[in-house]
């Protein structure tokens, strides 16, 4: 099976998840008792012909199943439907959300991958060693205690100690800076963020790695290599490391929407204008264009990261696309 090949057939397997999770969720909303209408109907300045107008204008008043036809439907056009809550197209609230929390989450993802292998690795090189005690301790740590609480303690040391932002992404001062000013206080703003996340995604990929590089390094083909007097550092970094992180890839696909979701408490404690903070006022409204929304930008992230995932295991190790074609 060639690479092209594989991929389409990733790509088919992983693409109704896109529509499913939005449709799982339509269903929910709708079962929920209530919507946003019924606290419109409770406003004598709104009249009923109004709230019957944009039941008809949305497609409200019919059936479950067409409603989430006419709204995909609608998605070919770009039209992910009108936030009654924020009285703006969703389109243009979740262009405007999205970047802050990619901000957030691709600078967590980056750092708890990074931290994550090489010190997985070393400390699995290492067992025993002063490094490994100390970074397992860290991962017990990251693990045992929930990511609002490490917020809370952040935010209460920054406030005892430093002089670290404690919520928002700017200044009240933030227009009038300079642009080399405007970027430091911006990552002044996602020090608690970012080390939040960081340090809750740290913790289990450095188990996970710490175990991999454990397991490799007991195999036969590396006792073999020993015995041909390869060199110990082309062994354990050409060889082991290579084959401990292949499994980590498949975490990839996993990692990246729920970085997404998990940052959605850390945005609320910390007041950062993410997607997080929007779902819950969206959810709370029940604004369900705008969940919707939300919902579908994870979807396509969970695929996304499946799919990545599938690319950089095909080609770090060709036997993927062996197994698929048998």
């Amino acid at each position: 099976m060639n690479f092209s090949s594989f991929l389409f057939k990733r790509f088919l397997a992983v693409l109704p998840l896109v529509f499913f999770l939005p449709l799982m969720t339509f269903v929910l909303m709708h079962y929920v008792p209530g919507n946003y209408f019924d606290s419109l109907r409770l406003n004598p300045q709104i009249s009923p012909d109004t709230i019957k107008r944009y039941e008809e204008l949305y497609h409200l008043n019919e059936p479950v199943l067409m409603q989430y036809g006419h709204w995909l439907k609608s998605i070919l056009r770009l039209d992910f439907g009108y936030s009654f809550s924020y009285k703006q197209p969703v389109l243009n609230l979740l262009a405007s959300r999205f970047w802050n929390t990619l901000a957030l989450t691709g600078t967590s993802f980056l750092l708890a991958w990074f931290l994550a292998v090489a010190l997985g690795l070393n400390a699995g090189l290492k067992r025993g060693g002063l490094l490994d005690k100390s970074c397992r301790l860290m991962a017990y740590l990251g693990l045992s205690i929930p990511g609002f609480f490490l917020c809370l303690l952040l935010m209460a040391a920054a406030a005892t100690w430093t002089r670290l932002p404690l919520g928002g992404m700017e200044s009240a001062l933030y227009e009038d800076l300079s642009f080399g000013h405007k970027i430091l206080d911006r990552l002044s703003h996602m020090v608690i963020p970012v080390s939040v996340l960081t340090f809750s995604s740290f913790a289990y990929l450095f188990r996970f790695m710490r175990a991999q590089t454990l397991t490799v390094t007991e195999k036969d083909f590396v006792f073999y290599l020993r015995t041909l007097r390869v060199p110990e550092r082309s062994i354990l970094y050409k060889h082991v490391a290579r084959n401990a992180v292949n499994p980590m890839i498949t975490l990839f696909g996993l990692e990246l929407p729920a970085l997404f979701s998990g940052a959605a408490l850390v945005e609320i404690f910390t007041g950062w204008p993410g997607l997080g903070s929007m779902m819950l006022q969206a959810v709370r409204a029940q604004d369900l264009f705008l969940v919707l929304g939300n919902m579908m930008i994870l979807s396509v992230l969970l695929v996304a990261g499946n799919l990545i995932a599938d690319i950089l295991l095909a080609t770090l190790d060709p036997r993927i696309r062996l197994e698929g074609k048998s």
